[in-house]
């Protein structure tokens, strides 16, 4: 009687690709795909004259200036601060380390309201930063600025904790040798360090951005909610609710989603474009 262990291609931890793959696609179809779907068939019960109505009022296309742009803004500013805050706490040790560890994820388990609602004190005229940039003629709460501030607030450990563990994996052997060989800093960080974290660098600034861009809570009161000024697009959607404007309210989240889809399928691109250019340089 044969006892030999069963190879590892046919040894499974999980049941076999059909019916793995077939869980996967209901549980998708009924998170994602359903609401979504749904979404855009009552976007469809308004006319085309409606629907451009709708998205195309000045006050909406102001709403989705703002909202995107502020949310570029945020995630750039991440994208930056985030590497320098990912390059401290992989490379260095110091006191307080994993003090500095933990509230990078801060604004995962902080409500987002409260979050608001700190930086809206904090940063208002008589708040401890605000009156101090008062001096200086910067107004940060009521206007885009603030916006800015606080959605880059809740992006930046989607920067971190996606830039930390590529560090984390990078041999300092590497720099050492550039260095040795003559490399300046800059030069190493250009030519070494940049294109091996540059595509997870993306992936985080994509999160921050798509996080960004749907943000309500931390943003509702800093922004002070004046049409065509700081009124952001998920606001819009919110008012149309409370006026039982569904349709309205339907037709300005598929635009942001159709355009967000757009913006993210580029960046998808972008990174993977980069992945095989790493992938394809010489060893």
């Amino acid at each position: 009687m044969s006892t030999t262990a069963p190879s590892t291609a046919t040894r499974r931890v999980l049941p076999g690709f059909g019916l793995t793959l077939g869980v996967s696609w209901f549980y998708l179809t009924l998170i994602v795909l359903l609401p979504l779907s749904a979404l855009f068939i009552k976007t469809f019960t308004l006319s085309w004259e409606q629907f451009w109505e709708t998205v195309a009022s000045p006050r909406v296309l102001a709403a989705y200036r703002l909202s995107f742009g502020a949310a570029f803004f945020a995630a750039l500013t991440n994208a930056v601060f985030g590497l320098l805050v990912a390059w401290v706490l992989v490379r260095y040790r110091f006191p307080g380390r994993a003090l500095v560890d933990a509230l990078v994820d801060l604004p995962f388990a902080l409500p987002t309201a409260v979050a608001g609602l700190t930086l809206t004190t904090l940063y208002a005229r008589n708040g401890w930063y605000g009156r101090h940039l008062e001096a200086f003629g910067i107004q940060v709460a009521f206007t885009p600025l603030g916006i800015g501030v606080a959605l880059t607030f809740i992006g930046l450990p989607f920067v971190v904790r996606t830039v930390q563990p590529v560090l984390e994996s990078l041999d300092a052997d590497v720099e050492e040798a550039a260095a040795t060989l003559g490399a300046t800093p800059w030069r190493t960080f250009t030519h070494i360090l940049l294109p091996s974290v540059f595509p997870a660098l993306l992936s985080g600034f994509t999160l921050a951005f798509a996080r960004a861009i749907g943000e309500y809570g931390s943003v509702v009161f800093i922004s002070g909610n004046m049409p065509l000024k700081t009124e952001i697009a998920p606001l819009l959607i919110i008012t149309r609710l409370e006026q039982y404007d569904y349709a309205g309210a339907t037709a300005i989240a598929a635009v942001m989603l159709a355009a967000s889809f757009a913006l993210l399928l580029a960046v998808n691109l972008l990174q993977r474009w980069s992945h095989r250019r790493l992938d394809a340089r010489p060893e």
